[in-house]
Order: C-alpha cells, then sequence, then structure tokens
C-alpha cells in the first residue's frame, strides 16, 4: 500500500514504524539525549524514538521543540523520518534545521506501530 502526502524535507529511508495517536511535544516531552518520550500519560511513555519512523498527528507544544529535534540529531537520538497528519511549523523547521525525511498530509491511522515502512520524502510517499 502506498500512502501519499505532502514534502517537508526530502530524504528516503526504511525502518520500523513507532505510532503515536496523540501529538508529540518536544520540548520538555523527549529527552534529546536519550530518544526517549517522557510526557507523563503519553502512548509513547517510556520509548525510544531514535531509529525508528516516527508516526504521529502532530506536534505541539514550544517553539523550542524545533531545537530539541535538532539536539536529537546532532546526539544521534532522531528518529529515521517523521509522518504526520498534519505538520506545524515546529516540527517542520526542526526536520528541515535536523535534516530528517519529514511528510505530512497522510492518513496516519493505516499504518501498524511495529511495521516496517519506507518513507520516500522525495516522492511524498510512504510504502507499507
Amino acid at each position: 500500500m502506498i500512502l501519499r502526502g505532502r514534502k517537508i524535507f526530502s530524504g528516503k529511508v526504511s525502518g520500523m514504524a513507532l505510532v503515536s495517536k496523540k501529538p508529540i511535544s518536544f520540548y520538555g516531552g523527549v529527552d534529546p539525549k536519550t530518544g526517549i518520550v517522557g510526557e507523563k500519560g503519553h502512548p509513547l511513555e517510556g520509548k525510544c524514538i531514535a531509529g525508528k519512523i516516527l508516526i504521529f498527528p502532530s506536534g505541539k507544544g514550544s517553539t523550542v521543540g524545533s531545537y530539541t529535534i535538532y539536539r536529537l540529531k546532532k546526539n544521534g537520538k532522531a528518529p529515521r523520518a517523521m509522518v504526520l497528519k498534519e505538520c506545524e511549523a515546529i516540527v517542520a523547521v526542526g526536520a528541515i534545521l535536523a535534516e530528517i525525511p519529514c511528510i505530512d498530509k497522510i492518513k496516519i491511522e493505516k499504518i501498524k506501530d511495529g511495521s516496517t515502512i519506507e518513507v520516500n520524502a522525495d516522492k511524498a510517499e510512504v510504502r507499507i
């Protein structure tokens, strides 16, 4: 199955999907040193986003979240790619600064947690 969306930042990667049905706050919600989600009560609490294809509806919270995404990349703890329903400015700027492939306008409910997927942001496609 191929899902088509909109390119935020280019790149082509494959890997395991880590799916959240709730928005993610990178500033305060994800530890930039470990890549572990620390937001209390979040569905991904305690899980590491490093090396995964992070699937989530949108970002939330402070604009410092963009810099947190950049720090994740510099620390080797960033996701391989990000796929969203709606990518707002905080996540878009973070993806661009950190050079993380990113696509939005995707029907994320069709992607199962733990599945192997391919993200081709150049074509704005996710292949399940």
